[in-house]
This record gives structure tokens, sequence and C-alpha cells, in this order.
């Protein structure tokens, strides 16, 4: 077969094929043209999910006609002044995107320079570009895109629906405007929700103003600020709580010296600083921007340039787990407001009360029927100042009797010191169900969860001791002997060591039996057997010599171990016991969560309730 050149407007048709291999792409391109002209207004318009209109409007600097003429020719850019490919400060350098996508569709430009008297522009059909010609034109460039992949039809048949194609715009668009906070966004079109993002003035509070307006506006009051610098890295940004978060990684955002990017290495190291924190099926919702030297990031691996390549990949993970960790540290012991408001929503009845309902000053000992279902008498009822009607006194003693609490009201009868009630998690009044403690503060009331919030306040203090002199030990009185299958008991062993500087001593006893001889101080009086059954699932879950780092491993073990040593629901505490455990959680890091993610307290402002029941 004889080697042939191919014809250029195939050439043109191929590469737009890696660069554009969807509308939501080539609104990136012209969408990142547009930043890097300078553009402090970019509107967005598209129609049929772009694939029938794609329209680009800035305010930029525009281009001459002689720039005009040849911004359309492949390999033509602005954006490499000195040829240098490794010192990229823009955000497309390679100068394929305008004819790859007059290659697949019609394209039109129209632009003017601010000292230009009139405008200039060219079309593009198919890969036929049509000579320069004067245009009327205000400020900037104005690019249109129509019947997107009409000359490659086999392309549409890989597209997706309209709406589908039209939400990947509009992703993309968010993604930019996180990235250009002090940029104006706008995006309209069909099957979209239209919006405007304002431009922010520069600095932290108007990257947070920027986030909240695309990330939702209860981001805001669940962020944790992040800004640390080190070896001519800068990183600053806003991560969420670890109780407020997401079911897909969506949310994450990366923005490397400008250029929005959904990199693994940065995606996996999130992944490590909330695995301490957080269910492994949920995600964090953050956005962080990242300054480096241009030197020491490679921008050019991905024909999207949606990846980038760390020239000291290991450096860039630590640097990045360590500011998240840092701020989880400092943020730990705050759960996010969604917690409280999700406590509302499930307590609020059904249907809807009015404002003031005519029974707000009279209790009823009526079941309402609007809705509450689980309406009971009340516990302790204040002496009424009306009498009831005849017969309605012995109905109430026969609910009052039938009304039996399942609550520990011993914490009642102590009186509240002020400094208590001013802290953070306030003073404890009761325990309910043998699980929950309420709490009131000066505005409002908690409610935690009493083992929840222990097992995070034996794990802490169990890496504590680890870092420090070593987990302290119990030797067992009697030796016991903990039968489990095989091979999980090989297992055990196998790490046998590691369990030892963990404070858990083991030997083999037979076929699948193990003997615990120590177990870790603050796992005492636990159940033995479930620790090691549970020990052994720790270990089969990360693998025996998985490359996960050591510390990793290790702490995930002690997760599994401090459950153990919790205070477990159902048992009865003390109130000198409740107050205790409110106090530690406000001095332990990460106590806003347990190990697994979950809330460890629910807090409810005194206004929330006084609405809920319609006092206001």
């Amino acid at each position: 077969m004889l080697v042939r050149r191919l014809d250029p407007i195939l050439v043109d048709r191929i590469a737009a094929g890696e660069v554009v291999e969807r509308p939501a792409a080539a609104v990136k391109e012209l969408v990142e043209n547009a930043v890097d002209a300078g553009a402090n207004s970019i509107e967005i318009t598209v129609e049929a999910g772009g694939r029938r209109l794609i329209r680009i409007v800035d305010d930029g600097q525009g281009m001459t006609p002689e720039d005009l003429e040849l911004a359309v020719e492949r390999h033509a850019t602005s954006k490499l002044p000195d040829g240098d490919l490794f010192s990229i400060n823009t955000l497309g350098f390679r100068g394929e995107a305008l004819p790859s996508i007059g290659a697949v569709a019609r394209l039109s430009i129209i632009t003017r320079t601010a000292d230009a008297e009139s405008g200039s522009m060219i079309v593009v059909e198919a890969g036929v570009k049509h000579p320069v010609r004067p245009a009327s034109a205000p400020k900037g460039t104005r690019v249109e895109v129509t019947d997107l992949f009409a000359a490659t039809p086999a392309r549409l048949k890989f597209l997706k629906s309209d709406r589908s194609e039209a939400q990947a715009v509009a992703e993309i668009v968010k993604r930019l405007a996180i990235a250009h906070p002090t940029v104006r966004f706008t995006l309209s079109g069909e099957h979209i929700t239209s919006f405007t993002y304002p431009p922010e003035e520069p600095g932290e509070h108007g990257f947070l103003r920027r986030l909240s307006r695309v990330l939702g506006s209860d981001f805001n009051e669940n962020a944790m600020s992040i800004g640390v610098e080190r070896e001519g890295v800068r990183l600053t940004g806003f991560a969420s709580l670890p109780t407020y978060h997401r079911g897909t990684s969506t949310s994450i955002h990366f923005v490397v010296n400008g250029r929005p990017v959904r990199d693994k290495l940065l995606l996996g190291a999130v992944r490590g600083a909330y695995a301490d924190v957080m269910a492994s099926d949920r995600h964090p919702v953050l956005a962080m921007m990242i300054e480096l030297d241009p030197h020491a990031v490679d921008v050019n691996v991905h024909p999207a340039k949606t990846e980038v390549r760390f020239r000291d990949p290991a450096f860039m993970r630590g640097f990045v787990v360590a500011a998240i960790k840092e701020a989880i540290n400092r943020f730990g012991t705050r759960a996010s407001s969604t917690v409280g408001t999700r406590t509302l929503e499930s307590l609020r009845p059904q249907g809807a009360l009015p404002s003031r309902p005519a029974y707000a000053h009279r209790p009823s000992l009526i079941r309402p029927s609007s809705g509450f279902a689980n309406w009971q008498a009340p516990l302790d009822p204040a002496p009424q100042a009306y009498a009831p009607a005849p017969g309605l006194a012995e109905a109430q003693a026969t609910l009052l009797d039938l009304a039996v609490p399942s609550a520990d009201s011993r914490a009642t009868l102590a009186e509240i010191e002020p400094e208590m009630e001013a802290a953070p998690l306030g003073a404890a009044r009761a325990q309910l169900h043998g699980t929950y403690i309420v709490a009131q503060t000066q505005d409002g009331i908690v409610i935690v969860d009493q083992h929840a919030a222990h097992e995070r306040l034996v794990y802490e203090r169990l890496k504590r001791e680890r870092a420090s002199s070593g987990i302290a030990r119990q030797l067992l009185l009697i030796p016991e002997v903990v039968d489990l299958d095989p091979v999980d008991a090989d297992r055990v062993l196998a790490e046998a060591s590691m369990l030892e500087s963990l404070g858990l001593v083991v030997e083999s006893f037979g076929h699948g039996a193990l003997l615990v001889r120590e177990v870790p101080s603050a796992l005492a009086g636990g159940r033995i057997k479930a620790l090691v059954q549970d020990v052994a699932d720790a270990l089969a879950e990360w693998g025996q010599g998985a490359a996960n780092p050591l510390e990793e491993r290790l702490d995930a073990v002690l997760s599994r171990m401090s459950c153990h040593g919790s205070i477990r629901a159902g048992r009865r505490m003390r109130p000198e016991e409740m107050n205790a455990l409110l106090r530690e959680m406000e001095a332990t890091p990460l106590s806003g969560q347990c190990n697994h993610g979950r809330p460890t307290y629910v807090e409810l402002k005194l206004s929330d309730i006084e609405r809920l029941f319609g006092r206001r």
C-alpha cells in the first residue's frame, strides 16, 4: 500500500476528534480563549445542548484582522511568546481549537480591538476558510459555532441527549467560574437553568462568595479555610467539614495555575485526607487553588488539558493531604449545619401548621389529627392554670401513667453552672433511651450519640499514645482463647508484631485459634472476641503487604479496635459522666464525627425549635 499525505481538511477533522469530542469541550476551549484574552465578562449561549449553536461573547482585548486570519490556522497561537513549552502561563497554547472546530462545523468570529475603528469577521465552514471582511462590533470577540459535527455525522451518533450535553456544558462553565472568580460568567440556553455569576473581588472572601454561588449557599457556613505555602508551592481554598459531603466526587475542584483540572493524584490525596473522618462512599465538597512554578508541572499530558503531571508527585500528594488534615483538625469539633437542618426536617409534621396555632398556649389532651402520628402526652406537664372539663382529669391521669419515659432525668436535678452552659456543647440535662445525651446551651440544645462520640475519643487517645510513648497495655488475668477462620487466624498472626505495637498481644493456640494475652488499656473490659474479629477484618480489607502507607494501615486497625472500648448504646450514665464526655469532646480534634464519618452530635438552635412549634 502506498504512503500518502492526508488531506489538510481531513487532518483537521481527525484533530477535532481529540480536542472537541463533545459540545462541552468546544465551550471549554472557547471560554479559555476568552479568559486568556483578558475578558472581564463572558456570556455563553447554547441550543440543542450545543449541537445547534454555541455562542461565546467576551469583552477581552480582541484581535486585529491579521491576527484573526491567522487564528484559524493550525498551530497558530499567541500564547507561547518565547516558545518555551515548560513555561505555560495561559489556559490554551497549542493553536488547535479554532481550526478543529471550524473543520467539523460552521465557525464565525467577529472581533475588534479597543483602538480599531471597526471590527473584523471571518467564517470557516467544514474546513473551508473564507476571507476576512470588515464588520460592526464592540470591543472584544464574538464566536458562534453552528451545526457542530455536521461535517462528521458519525460523531453525532455518539452524542448524548440534548439535555445531557447541556448539563455537561453547565458543569464546564461552573468549573471555569470557580477557577476565575473575578470574571463574570453568564450561561443561558435550552435544557439548562440559566445563571449569572457576578465578578467577585480578588482574595479569600471573594473566592468564598463565588464558591457559595456555585456549590450552594450552605457551603459558606460549612467550609474550612486552607492557606499554606511550602517550597514554592502555594495552596489556598476551602474544604467542607467532614459531616458535609456528597454522593459523588463532582464537587471536588482543583485549579492549578488558573487551570481547572480533574487529576487522579489530587483526587487520591483528598480521599486520603478524609479517610479517617468520612465514609468511603461519600465525597467532600472543596475548591483548591494550587500555584507553583510552571516548570514544576506539565499541563500538556492530556488533549483536553484536564490532567497534569507534577515534577514531584509524592511531595504534592503529601502537601495536599497535610493541608486538608490540618484544617480538619482545626475545625474537627464542629458538625455541619446541614445535620441540624435534616433533624428539623425529620421532626417537622407532614401537614403545614399555622404560624401560631390556636392550641399554642393551652396544651391539648386530645390526639391531634394534623399528622402527629407519634404524639404523646407531656412527660412532665407544668401545673395547669385551668380546670379540665369533667371526665378529662381521669383521662389525663391514665395518659400520664401510660407515658413511661425511657430517659434518665437525674441530670436535671443539678443546677446548671453558667460556664458549663456557655460551653460549645452545653450542660447535660438528660439521657434518652440509654443512648443519647441531651445538653442545654445558651441558645439551643445539643443531642449527642454517646457511643459514636466516645468511639472517636478512644480512637484519638490510642493514636496519641502510639505517637508518643506507645499504647498502654493491660495484661489479662486469664488469657482468652478466640476461635477464628483459619485464614483470618493466620492473617492476624502474620501481623502479630504490628498488633503488639498497638497494644494487642496474640499468639497461636492451635489450628484457627488465637490466645489473647494483652489488650490496650483503653479497651479493657470490652468484648475481646469481637475486637479480634474486627482486627482480622481490617487486615483483610487492607491486605498484607499492601502498598498503602504504614501509618494509614495502623490507623485503620486502631479505628476498628476503638469501637470495642467505647461506651455502648444502652448504658445509663451519671450526670458527671455525661458532662465529662461533653468536655472531652470539646477538647478533642475531629470529635464532630465518628470514625465512620457519621455526626456525633446534632445542634438545634432555640429559634429553629420555636419555629418548629409555631412560636415564630
